[in-house]
């Protein structure tokens, strides 16, 4: 599915704003006088906690005139994301169904709208998660009669519309697809679908708009071309035309990714990762996007000197990636699939232990909407120069039976979907190099590790040589590339101590510092990715004051002491390997 983009033959009307809001959908207006921002999380935008803590479905409505302009075109309503199920009606006629909260979805009402004309939207959102769900979760009923949520993920279950939709128009005979792949030498391939048998043209144009190749039989070769680098992030724009009857412009840029040995290489250069886990969570809006915060936070990450994140533990934006495309900034883009480990569960509630992966928890119908997650991320974002590496999940039990029998179909998927970028998942505290059964099967090894937490909590020193065995026992067993994609402490900022105290500013710099002397002795280390960039919310627990604490900066984006740490080490890395 193509991002609608303004072109010669295609135009968009941006439907973000307020939108009439309410809990109770029977057809027709909606009743009651609450209105919801778009995009947004509904949940803290009104003080009535049976809005926050509803389950189920929420509607939200309003009028749209369709452009008087746009008759004879094909007229689609575009949802940039309904976290986790949506359903989008054309007045009381249900045109779309969509499963999974952080991908778009569209539907084609050309037949049920005119131009010039007024319709009634109404989109409905699902926020329920259940054992067949991506992520995960289950649905109880309360002895109050209400149904209740719990999940697996360490982040609280923001719902609603958290992108924009938007109204957009095609001509009848348009382009639906493009797939670009590049080469150092300037070499493009490319693959252009359509909605019928049609004529394509192919040109290449510069940042300049200037046209700098032609494309034949799905390739086009720039002459010296310009590498997208991390940290200067050029970009090209391939146009696809069908006989002047559609014109559509995707953005790309020329580079490389590889896994050699145990390096990993863009544009054949080794690369070093440093920056975060991230999340799509500010005060308020809760995930909805937010264009200021977008700009802020990529200025914290370059004042700090992160070169990268990963999009945990859900596709982002596409707003985003398109900044980090621009910017040379390096996204490990992850799937919704967090949670898919129920020995977690067990320890945090003394639930007895049961397995993860089996027919009555997570078995072959979780999997297919696993697969749909990851057919879908890579559908979205295969164009994204900035996106170096797929992450199938975070934190599954994969040192459980069945974790290879579940994963090896997603691994031959996703290679099938994209052999050109390399795949990775995020290794779990319980999956050691002794009992993993699927690290083989992926290219980088991302380890979660919180020696000094949640092991050895206040003495770094037996950390610091547990972190140590532990790594060297991932790069002796499977020779791959090692990056940690999770280390961290809670911190609560003005707290200090002349000790290693846990929750100081001090001891969230002192954790930090010991993790780093421990990367910096392994050859094979390849990253580093701090959990987390920032505070941010989480479910109801006694283990959480007012969300997870382990942010460098705030929930409000004020950095702690540990902030000015990282920015003295990686500014000095200046984007290349520590030296020993």
């Amino acid at each position: 599915m193509l991002r609608p983009r303004p072109t010669a033959t295609r135009e968009q009307l941006n439907l973000d704003g307020l939108w009439r809001f309410s809990l109770d959908y029977a057809g027709g207006p909606l009743d009651g006088t609450l209105e919801a921002a778009v995009p947004a999380s509904y949940n803290d935008l009104f003080t009535d906690p049976a809005i926050r803590d509803h389950v189920g479905w929420v509607w939200y409505q309003r009028t749209v005139r369709v452009p008087r302009g746009w008759a004879g075109e094909r007229v689609f309503v575009r949802v940039d994301a309904a976290t986790h199920r949506g359903r989008v009606y054309v007045d009381d006629i249900a045109v779309a169904e969509h499963a999974g909260g952080y991908t778009p979805f569209e539907a084609d009402v050309t037949d049920l709208v005119r131009a010039g004309e007024e319709f009634r939207l109404t989109i409905g959102v699902n926020n329920e998660l259940t054992e067949v769900t991506i992520p995960p979760g289950t649905v109880t009923m309360g002895q109050d009669g209400r149904p209740r949520q719990s999940y697996q993920h360490d982040f609280y279950n923001y719902a609603g519309l958290h992108r924009s939709v938007w109204l957009h128009s095609v001509p009848e005979v348009h382009i639906t697809d493009v797939t670009v792949v590049t080469a150092l030498d300037g070499t493009v391939s490319y693959e252009v679908a359509t909605s019928a048998d049609a004529e394509v043209r192919v040109r290449v144009l510069d940042d300049t708009g200037a046209q700098v190749a032609v494309g034949e039989n799905g390739v086009a070769k720039i002459d010296d071309p310009i590498w997208w680098r991390p940290g200067a992030g050029y970009l090209y724009t391939l146009v696809a035309e069908i006989d002047g009857r559609d014109v559509y412009e995707q953005p790309f840029g020329v580079r490389t990714v590889e896994v050699r040995g145990a390096e990993f290489l863009i544009n054949g250069e080794p690369f070093y990762f440093t920056g975060f886990g991230k999340h799509e969570d500010t005060p308020v809006r809760g995930k909805g996007h937010d264009d200021a915060y977008l700009v802020h936070d990529f200025q914290l990450m370059n004042w700090i000197g992160a070169n990268s994140f990963r999009t945990s533990h859900y596709p982002y934006a596409e707003e985003v990636l398109d900044f980090a495309d621009r910017h040379g900034i390096v996204v490990i883009d992850e799937t919704a699939a967090v949670g898919l480990n129920l020995a977690i569960v067990s320890g945090l509630t003394g639930a007895p232990p049961r397995p993860t992966f089996s027919p009555e928890t997570f078995g072959d119908e979780t999997r297919a909407a696993h697969a749909r997650a990851v057919t879908e991320l890579i559908a979205r974002d295969k164009n994204h120069p900035s996106v170096v590496m797929w992450s199938l999940a975070n934190e599954p039990a994969s040192n459980e039976d069945g974790a290879r029998e579940y994963f090896q179909p997603l691994v031959e998927l996703a290679r099938t979907l994209d052999p050109t970028r390399p795949l990775t998942y995020s290794v779990v505290m319980f999956a050691t190099f002794q009992n993993d059964k699927i690290a083989d099967l992926f290219d980088v090894l991302s380890i979660n590790r919180y020696y000094g937490w949640y092991v050895a909590a206040g003495d770094l020193a037996a950390a610091e040589q547990y972190l140590e065995g532990d790594l060297r026992g991932w790069v002796a067993t499977f020779g791959k590339p090692v990056m940690m994609s999770e280390y961290g402490a809670d911190t609560m900022p003005g707290l200090h101590a002349v000790w290693d105290t846990p929750w100081t500013e001090e001891y969230q710099a002192a954790y930090l510092a010991m993790n780093h002397r421990v990367f910096d002795r392994i050859d094979e280390f390849v990253g580093e990715h701090v959990w987390n960039f920032a505070d941010f919310q989480t479910s109801h627990g006694i283990h959480r004051v007012d969300g997870n604490r382990k942010g460098v900066f705030t929930r409000d984006r004020r950095p702690k002491a540990a902030a000015q740490e990282l920015r003295r080490r990686w500014r000095g890395l200046d984007g290349g390997k520590p030296s020993r």
